[in-house]
């Protein structure tokens, strides 16, 4: 019933922009806490951005000043924007949702997986 569905990845090249949509359904969105997470080839599962019920967000740092998270509830609709992307960012990205967030979520949830998760959408930064 609680489906998570990402789009908006692709190939874009260094430096420029990406902005990725995940629609919610099957859950109260307005009530659960949101977040972006990724994870590249080779390498472990990360936090990327994660937005409140309350509308603050919280950024990894090497996203900091590049990435904006947000959330429009009337939609039931997760965005990242990404901006001067770099190749490190290539990864894939999945839409989580969380009820019950804790100190540190952003890093918590990306070992943990406890919230649900969407499929994922490939970005892939490269000239």
């Amino acid at each position: 019933q609680v489906q998570l569905v990402e789009s908006g990845g692709g190939l874009v090249q260094p430096g420029g922009s990406l902005r990725l949509s995940c629609v919610a359904s099957g859950f109260p969105f307005d009530d659960y806490h949101m977040g972006w997470f990724r994870q590249a080839p080779g390498k472990e599962r990360e936090g990327v951005a994660d937005i409140g019920t309350d509308y603050r967000t919280t950024y990894e740092d090497s996203v900091k000043g590049r990435f904006t998270i947000s959330k429009d509830n009337a939609k039931n609709t997760l965005y990242l924007q990404m901006n001067d992307l770099k190749p490190e960012d290539t990864a894939m990205y999945y839409c989580v949702a969380d009820p019950f967030p804790g100190a540190g979520w952003l890093k918590t949830e990306a070992t943990s997986t406890f919230g649900y998760w969407g499929q994922g959408t490939q970005v892939t930064v490269s000239s």
